[in-house]
């Protein structure tokens, strides 16, 4: 069954290019230890509410925007086993500057309960 690692953070608005560029670096390496689909959302319609939403979870600051992400897996197993291998992987050891404050990401991992498509 699929498995999904879903990611919640802000990022400075001037910083899109950087975190698309991180994004973008970090593909190949989530590919190579089995990730099937990376998806990266830069919030461009995402409401304000009056007792919780997206920006207060975040944290988010006037000058950020936020960003809804998610890593495809075939199953948990591959996902689990592909975190433990990234995190020993030498790349992973000298990661680049992150253009966003990473203490206020979250993170958590997902397994379907409901798939359709047109």
């Amino acid at each position: 069954m699929a498995y999904y690692s879903g990611f919640l953070l802000a990022v400075p608005t001037a910083n899109k290019q950087k975190y698309i560029d991180m994004a973008n670096a970090a593909w190949p390496m989530f590919q190579r230890y089995g990730a099937l689909r990376m998806v990266e959302g830069w919030g461009v319609d995402v409401p304000r509410g009056k007792v919780s939403d997206f920006y207060m979870a975040t944290q988010a600051k006037d000058d950020e925007t936020v960003v809804f992400s998610w890593v495809e897996w075939p199953d948990k197993a591959t996902a689990d086993a592909s975190y433990e291998k990234m995190m020993a992987d030498p790349e992973m050891q000298k990661p680049p500057e992150m253009p966003f404050d990473g203490m206020r990401m979250m993170w958590g991992g997902f397994e379907p309960i409901v798939d359709v498509k047109a």
